[in-house]
């Protein structure tokens, strides 16, 4: 009956020791992020000013894609413009002719 006491005490320690250890850790961790964040201020604020020229361009863009997205329609060429760009064996339209007007693939114009 003397060893009971001694085991339970034991094993008390230990947990309440690991306990502590690991809420150590934890705080340790949390004081470790705020003491760098004031350790490097400008490195911080260069972040930051990084963010925002992003969020500013991205912003700027926006516009811009949809417009590109509309201009994806081929644009309209007059008689006599070049309408088509030969790439080997294969024709890449530049753009499309006017009514009563078709592309002739061989002078690559509209006629």
């Amino acid at each position: 009956m003397d060893s009971f006491p001694v085991r339970t005490a034991l094993c008390l320690g230990i947990c309440l020791s690991i306990l502590v250890i690991g809420c150590q850790g934890q705080t340790g961790l949390e004081d470790g992020a705020q003491s760098q964040e004031d350790r490097y201020p400008q490195q911080t604020y260069a972040t930051r000013e990084l963010v925002e020229a992003l969020e500013e361009l991205l912003e700027n863009n926006r516009g811009t894609i949809a417009v590109e997205k509309k201009a994806s329609q081929i644009p309209r060429c007059d008689v006599g413009e070049r309408c088509a760009l030969k790439h080997g064996p294969r024709i890449g339209k530049l753009c499309d002719c006017l009514r009563g007007a078709a592309c002739n693939t061989f002078l690559l114009r509209c006629y």
